[in-house]
Formats: structure tokens, C-alpha cells, sequence
């Protein structure tokens, strides 16, 4: 079982940056993305950033510019670097990860999220 573990969560100014980060757990699951997922009151779970293991990255529309994502492979990490904070990226943020077994097996996990809060 892989289990992920987020942290840096928490209340920013509009215009302030956060960083959070999520570490996961593996042993036989080859990870293949990582990346954040976010879900606001009410909405449902968007998509934020992945970045594969070789470092391709891929970010939705609204946090072009702003977010930036990375990870660490040897310690099976990924961050994301929110820049320019808006009231609307107020969100439980959800670390996202692909794997494949040797078997070619394929199974996706989540996180517990942490809460990303940005006032006015």
C-alpha cells in the first residue's frame, strides 16, 4: 500500500505564496506521476499540476504562470510552489499519484488533502 503524507498547508494573503509538499511510500509500485488535485466547497476535484519522472510538467489553465511544480524521485516527493495567491485557489489541495507494478498494473492514490486558504 502507498500511503502519502502532505504538508505546508495553511492561510495566505492575496499575492502570497505557499509551498506544499507531499512524500509517498512505495516498495514494489513504480511511481510514475505525481501531482495535485484541488476541490473547493461545493466543486468538484480539478485538476492543478503533474510532472512525470522525467520531468514533464503539465499545469491547468488557471495557474499557469503562477504555480510551479517538482519533484524529488529519490525521496519520492513532489512540491508545488504557489506564487500570486488569489482568493480563488482556496481549495483542499490533493497530492495525486500514478504507479505501475512490474505485472503492468497500473492503480492511482490520494492523499488526505490539506487546506490551502487565501483571503481577500
Amino acid at each position: 500500500q502507498v500511503q502519502l503524507v502532505e504538508s505546508g498547508g495553511g492561510l495566505v494573503q492575496a499575492g502570497g505564496s505557499l509551498r506544499i509538499s507531499c512524500a509517498a511510500s512505495a516498495s514494489t509500485l513504480s511511481i510514475n506521476v505525481m501531482g495535485w488535485y484541488r476541490q473547493a466547497p461545493g466543486n468538484q476535484r480539478d485538476l492543478v499540476a503533474t510532472v512525470t519522472r522525467n520531468n514533464i510538467t503539465k499545469y491547468a489553465d488557471a495557474v499557469k504562470g503562477r504555480f510551479a511544480i517538482s519533484r524529488d524521485n529519490a525521496k519520492n516527493t513532489v512540491y508545488l510552489q504557489m506564487n500570486n495567491l488569489k482568493p480563488e485557489d482556496t481549495a483542499v489541495y490533493y497530492c495525486y499519484v500514478l504507479g505501475a507494478t512490474m505485472a503492468g498494473n497500473t492503480y492511482r492514490y490520494w492523499g488526505q488533502g490539506t487546506q490551502v486558504t487565501v483571503s481577500s
